[in-house]
């Protein structure tokens, strides 16, 4: 995902914990893809399904925690915030990156799916919403939050303890209100197909930062409060890890309450435990105070940072390509009426991984003597050479 921790007049540390906590979501989000894959299958094993879409739920919201302490981390709080030179920075990384990325997946499957490219009326709707693939929505959201910055700036420096405390309860409130309240539901599918209001209405998701305003803003705060935070962490490494495992035991409770007790389906099940349920708000907290310790403090064997770095520098090009090898590997498999099963499920991603990770430093390489590759694909523009 893209790189937030911009640079700032004194350009600060590197910290591992956001690089790695990149690289596990963008893996957590291609197991989440390739489970919907799976879950087409009427006999999938529902524990998979589990692990690849409960368990990695915490991966898209997680990324506006780092996000946000990324750009706060590098952010000069005692001089004026430069608006126009923040957004021309930031929109050379995520702008730039989005419509070439938006624009090559409708001509990709204008050709490859024989879809036809949309007409510009409907080609501005889905760059709007980021609806050109499915992954692409996560950029525009942070454009959004981009945009506001000030906004943010203004309340992380105000609010505190108490603040958070009703911000979350906010939170879990407006997303259970979007995610299951039934009239709004019945009003914005019941709205005529040419009405302009639909749209903005069914894409909600792909745009409404209130439905990740907590997070967000957490991960800010925490960056103004390094010290605070860093000592939380140490002291509080036991509790949480319990915070972590019980906020993803309450998640894979309501997932498994909803298949056993009330009779979902796997597909119904993953589509109401998801990351803006109450118990997924919870989990999305827990895991990113969880995963900024142990990547902080080092609770695991060594020899993983070198995977977890390279996972984490290439998280963005990979987040972006991986739905390529995706769609090509389930054409195959569909063509020759091959049931993707457990086994193939994990073979899948396994692949599909690797495959995007490989692409990435492939075209990173090769942006080093063609720099408008990386700038077109993941916003990087080479480094002036200094005097």
């Amino acid at each position: 995902m893209p790189d937030t921790q911009t640079a700032a007049p004194a350009r600060k540390p590197r910290l591992a914990a956001i690089e790695y906590i990149r690289g596990i979501s963008m893996v957590g989000v291609i197991a989440i893809h390739i489970g919907s894959q799976y879950i087409v299958n009427t006999s999938a094993n529902l524990h998979l399904v589990a692990l690849m879409e409960i368990v990695s739920r915490f991966s898209v919201p997680i990324f506006f925690f780092i996000s946000a302490f990324g750009l706060f981390y590098n952010l000069d709080m005692q001089a004026k915030f430069d608006y126009g030179a923040f957004l021309r920075k930031r929109f050379k990384a995520v702008l730039i990156p989005y419509l070439v990325w938006s624009v090559f997946y409708l001509l990709h499957d204008a050709v490859f799916y024989h879809t036809g490219f949309p007409d510009p009326i409907r080609l501005g709707g889905l760059l709007l919403f980021g609806a050109a693939k499915y992954q692409l929505y996560f950029l525009v959201i942070l454009i959004w939050f981009y945009l506001l910055m000030p906004l943010w700036i203004y309340w992380v420096q105000r609010i505190g303890p108490k603040g958070f405390a009703g911000l979350l309860l906010a939170q879990i409130a407006f997303d259970y209100w979007s995610s299951y309240s039934v009239d709004f539901n019945i009003f914005v599918y019941g709205l005529p197909d040419d009405s302009l209001l639909k749209p903005f209405l069914m894409y909600r998701l792909n745009y409404w930062v209130v439905h990740y305003l907590f997070i967000f803003m957490f991960g800010g705060w925490l960056a103004l409060h390094m010290e605070q935070f860093y000592a939380f962490m140490r002291e509080k490494r036991r509790f949480i890890t319990l915070v972590f495992w019980a906020s993803l035991g309450s998640l894979l409770w309501y997932y498994y309450h909803l298949i056993y007790k009330e009779g979902y389906t796997a597909l119904e099940a993953i589509n109401t435990a998801h990351q803006l349920s109450p118990e997924g708000i919870f989990y999305t907290l827990g895991a990113s105070l969880f995963f900024f310790t142990i990547f902080t403090y080092q609770k695991y064997p060594q020899a993983l940072n070198p995977l977890l770095h390279v996972l984490g520098k290439h998280s963005y090009f990979a987040y972006l390509v991986h739905p390529l090898f995706i769609g090509y590997i389930a054409q195959y498999l569909e063509t020759r009426g091959i049931i993707l099963t457990a086994p193939l499920t994990i073979a899948m991603f396994c692949v599909v991984l690797v495959l995007s990770v490989l692409a990435a430093i492939a075209c990173r390489r090769l942006g080093q003597y063609i720099p408008i590759i990386n700038i077109l694909t993941i916003g990087s523009f080479p480094r002036k050479k200094k005097a």
